[in-house]
């Protein structure tokens, strides 16, 4: 039996379904459904079963799952990072993480988990080092802590981490405003005929500040590559290693929306003058806690063998809005 925590959520059902491609069914999906929307995720894939997260831990302690399970595909935490409450953060990113470590220790199972680019906070090197590390919020904070705590643990088969950076994809409506960029920009646009980005903010003109958008086909096939890998093992970080601004976004957003309409592409420049992109105010509440620029540096993905090419921004942007313009399925 294969474990996906977070099996309903927007990482953790495209793990379920590219399993599911690969023939695999006996699946496990560990979530919480408080939000019902969720379910929709799963409707398309085939699971075993589902257990409310709250009813795992105590099923892990009372053996049910003992000599049943090879992997755990760990995505299941709190992302919202404007949570401020430490407790409730450290309790279900940290310490929930920290039991199903020790479980596949002792079951020999593989653990492959989700960190996050927020490890990094407001720097400017994005190396899985250290002196690298200072994040800016609690969120970042309990991702980078077990983070630690598996770098001084000493450790027997399979841990792999991924510090994955802004994803983007099918299976993420039900994340509200955290949903990426991308599926912000084709509601608005589709809405209204505009989209909104932030203005410019840390020496950054408006909408140029630069993230690493990586398509979450690419962090599925990054997952199951490891899971085929059981011999390899540490800290990744998930990205594509090139930086495209937030304009490069909505640009790719817009034109793959013309495209299907039988429309030309446009340049940043014109969209912006046609009035298409617009601009809001920088949040007050995201000073000092916001990355302007993030660039995953991949040479150590590259050094295990992921060997296979990422997506830009507009091919995977392109593949994104052409699924949610039902013009092709789920990955």
């Amino acid at each position: 039996m294969i474990v996906v925590t977070g099996g309903a959520g927007f990482i953790g059902a495209n793990i379920v379904k590219g399993l599911n491609a690969r023939g695999e069914r006996d699946i496990l999906v560990v979530d919480n459904l408080e939000h019902g929307d969720k379910f929709r995720n799963l409707t398309d894939c085939e699971i075993a079963d589902y257990r409310d997260k709250r009813d795992f831990l105590p099923e892990l302690a009372a053996g049910v799952y003992d000599g049943r399970v090879s992997a755990i595909f760990h995505e299941g935490a709190c992302s919202d990072t404007m949570n401020h409450d430490g407790l409730y953060m450290m309790r279900n990113n940290y310490d929930y993480t920290r039991t199903l470590l020790a479980f596949c220790q002792q079951q020999s199972a593989q653990f492959l988990y989700a960190s996050s680019a927020s490890v990094y906070g407001a720097g400017r090197v994005f190396e899985e080092r250290r002196e690298l590390e200072a994040p800016l919020n609690v969120y970042g904070y309990s991702k980078f802590l077990f983070d630690q705590y598996v770098r001084r643990t000493p450790l027997r088969g399979q841990v792999v981490g991924f510090r994955y950076f802004n994803v983007y994809g099918p299976r993420e409506q039900h994340k509200g405003r955290m949903a990426s960029v991308a599926f912000h920009f084709f509601n608005q646009y589709r809405d209204g005929g505009q989209v909104r980005l932030f203005a410019g903010s840390d020496g950054y003109a408006d909408g140029e500040q630069r993230r690493d958008f990586v398509s979450v086909e690419d962090v599925v096939k990054i997952n199951l590559f490891f899971l085929d890998h059981p011999d390899k093992s540490g800290i990744f970080n998930v990205g594509t290693g090139r930086a495209q601004s937030f304009n490069d976004v909505a640009t790719a957003t817009v034109n793959a929306l013309r495209s299907h309409g039988s429309q030309g592409a446009r340049t940043t420049a014109e969209l912006q003058k046609e009035g298409v992109i617009g601009y809001i105010a920088f949040p007050p509440a995201l000073v000092g806690k916001y990355q302007s620029f993030t660039q995953a540096d991949i040479s150590a993905l590259r050094r295990a063998g992921y060997g296979a090419p990422l997506y830009t921004v507009e091919e995977g942007v392109s593949r994104y809005m052409a699924h949610m313009l039902g013009m092709q399925p789920a990955p």
